[in-house]
């Protein structure tokens, strides 16, 4: 089977909309897509990209669009619980450190539930250290233990080594994803992914 992967931060709402729709797209394909979490900042940082909100501000009919593209979105996929988070954009850094944790721990996909839920959702400050470990205890996780790791040298280093895969191998911003080593970017180009799964099928 040809390896599947999904790369994602939850400072992008875009990551959120393939999050919610990507089960989906497996249960209907018979495919799973390897969750694959990486700092989007550094991937900005190492590529000279930034976020649309900061690279079209200044064109306001882009943004109005990409604002109502948005919308399209969610309302093509029924997502009803969708919210704009007033806190955006949030730094993940903490968040995605979290997230390396989880992944080490077994528990990314409840980890990413809780955190996916948080900012997009419940409109939540996903960068403020208190509010996201009462978000992670609300959810039944251990927030303590979360507290620590993500102070942890092998947890830093995990989501360091996560960011600098992601980059040398051709990402540029998220949701990324990976068909074999064929790579598409953005939620948009899920139909292309699709296709792509059943050609190499």
């Amino acid at each position: 089977m040809t390896k599947l992967e999904y790369w994602f931060d939850f400072g992008s709402p875009n990551s959120y909309f393939v999050y919610k729709v990507l089960p989906e797209i497996e249960q209907r394909l018979g495919v799973s897509f390897t969750r694959r979490p990486a700092l989007l900042g550094g991937i900005f940082k190492a590529t000279g990209n930034q976020s649309p909100f900061f690279a079209f501000a200044g064109i306001p009919a882009k943004m109005d669009y990409t604002r109502r593209e948005i919308m399209r979105f969610v309302r093509h996929h029924d997502l009803t619980n969708f919210t704009m988070n007033p806190h955006f954009p949030v730094n993940t850094l903490l968040a995605m450190r979290g997230a390396a944790a989880a992944e080490m721990a077994g528990e990314l996909d409840a980890y990413t539930a809780c955190v996916m839920k948080a900012m997009w959702e419940d409109e939540k400050k996903v960068d403020d250290p208190d509010v996201i470990l009462t978000v992670l205890k609300a959810a039944g996780l251990d927030a303590a233990h979360y507290s620590a790791k993500v102070a942890d040298l092998a947890v830093k280093a995990a989501l360091m080594d996560a960011t600098q895969e992601a980059i040398e191998r051709g990402v540029f911003g998220v949701p990324t994803f990976f068909v074999g080593e064929e790579m598409f970017f953005g939620k948009d180009s899920l139909a292309a992914v699709e296709k792509e799964i059943s050609l190499q099928a």
